[in-house]
């Protein structure tokens, strides 16, 4: 009379699911490991070409299309118009953005009711989030440039690049204003606060990190945008910064685009080099989210 293991069946599945597991890790290590690699390349690449390019003379001098100038002893030449193009563009879209998105993700939150319209409206703007930014181009063309006849101007780039991302940071807002435990609420009202004091002293505080880190990372991206900006007719080659909100600008993704795009060999060191600068900058920004996140995190 043969006797079986009652236990062997389960033995066997629980050796089945742990390699299951493993495999599963090993998927998700290679996954990130590729992420990194391509990252860690193309950085690389960059920093290798635009090596000895990005000098003072680089970061003050307007653009030229005569390698000559960039080189030791030209007449100098760089992507100064197109930095301080770039300053203003985010600084004026994050003007614009805060106001706009945190004030809809505050009223969308806080103010309206749980129905179907607030619902459809929360639903759109989700889809917006993920529009190509070639439309908000387009619908800044229409719109700006010609609908207000704001023409190829500053406030016409930053009011499309408000577009662009303004769903980003309405979405990311209200996911802030979420966090916020609901029991704080309560407890503000419970001292007699009305509903604004509870929002301006208990509710906007607390979801201070979670705004500024999405509202940070939104402008990231679009300080890096070609598509919305050219659109608008923001000049590939600009000799002098803008100096008001209705004057013609460039950026540094155009910048980079025209130089990218020239014939002589030279120029793509050039590319390389205002690359370097436009990350350093990107750098930057996520740095600031960064500490502003662990500055105002009541957990930290």
């Amino acid at each position: 009379m043969s006797t079986s293991n009652p236990f062997a069946e389960g033995t066997e599945d629980i050796a089945r699911k742990r390699l299951l597991g493993r495999v599963f890790v090993a998927i998700c290590f290679a996954s990130t490991l590729v992420g990194i690699v391509a990252l860690v390349a193309l950085i690389a690449d960059v920093l290798y070409e635009s090596w000895g390019w990005v000098t003072w003379e680089f970061l003050t001098y307007p653009p030229s299309q005569v390698i000559e100038n960039f080189l030791p002893g030209g007449r100098g030449a760089g992507i100064y118009p197109a930095i301080v193009g770039s300053i203003f563009l985010i600084a004026l879209t994050a003007i614009f953005t805060v106001f706009l998105g945190v004030g809809a993700a505050v009223y969308l939150e806080e103010y309206a009711g749980d129905n179907w319209l607030t619902s459809f409206i929360e639903a759109n703007i989700a889809n917006l989030a993920g529009v190509p930014s070639i439309v908000y181009g387009l619908l800044g063309l229409a719109i700006f440039v010609r609908g207000m006849q704001l023409g190829s101007s500053l406030i016409a780039g930053a009011l499309t690049l408000t577009l662009l991302i303004l769903p980003i940071v309405i979405v990311s807002t209200q996911e802030a204003l979420r966090a916020v435990p609901d029991s704080q609420r309560q407890a503000a009202y419970g001292v007699g606060a009305t509903q604004w004091q509870v929002i301006r002293d208990v509710v906007l505080p607390r979801a201070l990190p979670g705004i500024m880190t999405g509202t940070i990372l939104s402008l990231s991206r679009a300080i890096g945008e070609t598509a919305p900006i050219l659109m608008v007719g923001a000049a590939t080659s600009l000799f002098v910064a803008p100096d008001g909100l209705t004057s013609p600008f460039s950026a540094m993704p155009m910048m980079i685009f025209e130089w990218a795009t020239l014939p002589e060999p030279e120029f793509q060191h050039v590319a390389a080099a205002g690359i370097v600068v436009l990350l350093t900058i990107l750098l930057l920004m996520n740095a600031i989210a960064i500490f502003i996140r662990n500055r105002y995190d009541p957990r930290s």
